[in-house]
């Protein structure tokens, strides 16, 4: 299948909309890759916390809840200014059993209370889905989005 990257910069606090959504909804995705890097390594102290949900978020925070069922993937980025290694540390999770049809959503927030940009970049697998498979991704973010 074919895979489809996107890439970006945010400041912390922000949130970045990828547009998917088609018309007839029959083209589905699953998050392969997600990465995510300050924008100066070894410039600040940064600890990036970026997220990618299924439905729009009003704010980006760094608490990180797994039983979201409208959470796709996190990362986590960390480094200091004074280190001349390489970043401290570097954590991705994606739930790439999770197939949207949607535009999806991503958050970036700093522990560090850091305003640098971030960046990120993000693979998705692109999927050809059936009606069944269409209906109950589209069905899905409906209820996701009425619930919150």
């Amino acid at each position: 299948m074919p895979i489809k990257s996107f890439r970006g910069q945010m400041v912390p606090g922000t949130v970045d909309t990828i547009r998917l959504a088609t018309n007839t909804g029959s083209k589905g995705y699953r998050i392969t890759k997600f990465q995510i890097i300050n924008k100066t390594p070894h410039g600040v102290d940064s600890t990036l916390v970026a997220k990618i949900f299924t439905i729009p978020q009003s704010s980006a925070t760094a608490t990180i809840d797994f039983s979201d069922n409208t959470l796709l993937g996190c990362a986590i980025y960390e480094d200091q200014a004074s280190k001349t290694s390489p970043p401290q540390g570097y954590e991705s999770v994606i739930f790439d059993n999770m197939t949207f049809n949607q535009d999806i959503y991503v958050t970036m927030a700093d522990t560090d209370t850091n305003t640098d940009p971030g960046n990120y970049y993000i693979e998705l697998e692109q999927i050809k889905l059936d009606l069944n498979e269409n209906t109950v991704a589209t069905l899905k973010d409906i209820r996701n989005i009425k619930s919150q």
